[in-house]
């Protein structure tokens, strides 16, 4: 295997292997040269002689300009790169890659129109499917967070239900004002409404502003006898009756059975956490590929992490069908930028300090892999926070990069599963299966316990192949014969946006 990748022709750095010591001979397509500092696994080597302000290219695109001048051979890094963002980026829509990305989008749709493979899922009275069929409890208010935790417990020692029953507690609902409280109502809905619950058992206080009657509202038409709904401070005895309601929903569930349904039904989002000089080049090109297979297949994906799309914004501009979602695209950037900028933040303040630690030198780095998540399928909309998804293929959803937050707005939207790349390593859960992808050998082999696919072998072996591994370990996965890494392990919680006052 070679010692050094150069992920693109236009490139004047490749990605170190292996750590790479202070006078190793390399060679890279048929140049060899002498390296001059020792260099850790996974991150930036000159390929070339670089002048101070010349642009670092990686990914053929820019990833900041060099401070200092670089040596061919030498460590490029956070001490001789700096950004190139700022807060007022100019954008444009290029039509004929647009054009380009929808045709090669169309040649996948044909190798799979007449073949497109099932999984076995439950099929939902609205004509959506799940992949799983837990009992939920939704707490409409933090203050019975316990309630709810005391009634999952019991729940899942006396209901034996096969996807268990899930409390996702949350510090919000009251004392909450304008955007905020309504923020925290909207998600909460969405999650009743998820298709991976077959049953939701909603819990309230009873003084917190978002009331019991104005969520009903919210939430809209449900089947009465899988959504119930309790108020804790007009019961006599809230775990009583919240037992007695769970017994109920769990009595409406007790039939429901698997059944084939197309693979084109799946909605899977693309999450990145603990990003290294890996990611861009195994995991997330993996979940890329997947993801052009799924959308070919009529399946969507949905990819966010906002701020993690700065510097390679324009790669996704570039893949939307149309100038109405480009334009939605370009809204999309310029809302999370002036969000940084009203809270008197720079936009480029990223990557974080295990980022670094594992390659990655500045946000355009992290971008530009990041975006590999998405493939090269088109863009086909554009969702603010809270919505849920409605149109097939690559869904872009306004959400932070924070890995609570954005794997609850994925769940939120309808993901059924979440593709979860990392370099460093986390055991963070959703509500729904979140599959961890490790970037690299020794972290899938150090955390066995936090991660489920490893996708080091990337590096050495046929990526068709590994791809065509993949997509049946997730159908593995979707059809509940194989249990992923945090619902093994109970690490499964949600977090909302905030970004008003708690009063």
């Amino acid at each position: 295997m070679a010692n050094l990748i150069r992920i693109n022709d236009r490139d004047n750095v490749a990605v170190a292997i292996d750590s790479l010591m202070k006078g190793d001979v390399v060679t890279v397509d048929g140049d060899t040269f002498t390296i001059y500092s020792d260099i850790p696994g996974g991150h930036k080597v000159a390929l070339c002689d670089i002048k101070k302000g010349d642009r670092i290219i990686k990914y053929g695109y820019p990833i900041g300009e060099a401070t200092a001048d670089i040596e061919k051979g030498s460590h490029v890094h956070a001490f001789n790169i700096k950004t190139l963002l700022n807060e007022n980026a100019e954008y444009s829509y290029d039509k004929e890659t647009a054009k380009e990305a929808m045709r090669e989008a169309e040649e996948d749709r044909k190798r799979w129109e007449n073949h497109v493979p099932s999984i076995m899922a439950y099929k939902r009275r609205n004509g959506e499917i799940g992949i799983r069929n837990g009992l939920w409890i939704i707490p409409t208010v933090g203050c019975v967070n316990r309630v709810a935790e005391k009634l999952m417990a019991w729940g899942n020692k006396e209901l034996g239900l096969e996807d268990g029953v899930h409390a996702w507690t949350h510090p919000f609902g009251c004392s909450q004002l304008g955007g905020d409280l309504e923020t925290t109502r909207k998600i909460l809905a969405d999650l009743v409404h998820h298709p991976n619950a077959g049953g939701v058992l909603v819990l309230g206080l009873g003084c917190e502003n978002n009331t019991m009657d104005s969520f009903k509202e919210l939430v809209g038409e449900t089947d009465p006898e899988r959504v119930k709904y309790l108020i804790a401070q007009e019961s006599e005895d809230e775990i009583e009756d919240g037992k007695r309601l769970l017994s109920e929903i769990a009595s409406a569930m007790k039939d429901d059975k698997r059944e084939a349904v197309p693979m084109s039904k799946l909605v899977v989002g693309f999450k990145c956490g603990g990003s290294d000089g890996f990611s861009g080049i195994t995991a997330n090109p993996l979940v890329g590929r997947f993801c052009n297979e799924l959308t070919a297949m009529g399946g969507t994906g949905i990819l966010t992490e906002v701020p993690e799309m700065f510097g390679a914004e324009q790669v996704l501009m570039n893949r939307c069908v149309s100038e109405e979602i480009y334009e939605k695209t370009v809204k999309l950037i310029q809302d999370f930028k002036d969000y940084f900028v009203q809270h008197g933040q720079v936009v480029y303040e990223n990557p974080s300090p295990g980022n670094k630690a594992g390659g990655i030198s500045t946000l355009e780095d992290k971008s530009l892999g990041c975006v590999q998540k998405g493939g090269r399928a088109p863009v086909k909309a554009v969702l603010s926070y809270g919505d849920r998804v409605s149109e097939s293929g690559l869904n872009l959803l306004s959400g932070p990069g924070n890995d609570i937050v954005s794997t609850t707005v994925q769940s939120a939207a309808g993901a059924h599963m979440i593709l979860f790349t990392t370099g460093r390593g986390t055991p963070l859960g959703a509500p729904v299966p979140t599959v961890k992808i490790a970037t690299n050998h020794t972290l899938a082999e150090h955390k066995k316990d936090w991660i489920d696919y490893d996708a080091s072998v990337m590096l050495t072996d046929d990526p068709r192949k590994i791809t065509e591994h993949f997509i049946k370990q997730i159908i593995s996965i979707a059809n509940g014969e194989i249990r992923t890494r945090n619902e093994i392990n109970g690490y499964e919680e949600i977090s909302i946006f905030k970004d008003g006052v708690i009063l």
